[in-house]
């Protein structure tokens, strides 16, 4: 037996374009602190290039997501 979708509940509303903006600041931060964090002298402050290319990936989402909400 399969559930029923139910019809009285709404969708969820869009994220307010602050939010989105926000959120892209956000991330912009991240990958700065972890582009920054890849020349460290300290080691054990290093950012990996995986890290760095996460960061830089969550960016990217973050400004596809607004650049949408613009549509």
């Amino acid at each position: 037996m399969t559930a029923m979708p139910r019809q009285h509940e709404a969708p969820e509303p869009p994220p307010r374009p602050q939010d989105l903006i926000e959120d892209v600041v956000a991330r912009f931060d991240a990958y700065a602190r972890a582009r920054a964090a890849s020349e460290s002298l300290f080691p054990t402050a290093r950012a990996t290039p995986r890290q760095e290319q996460r960061a830089f990936d969550d960016l990217q989402a973050a400004v596809t997501r607004l650049r949408n909400s613009l549509r």
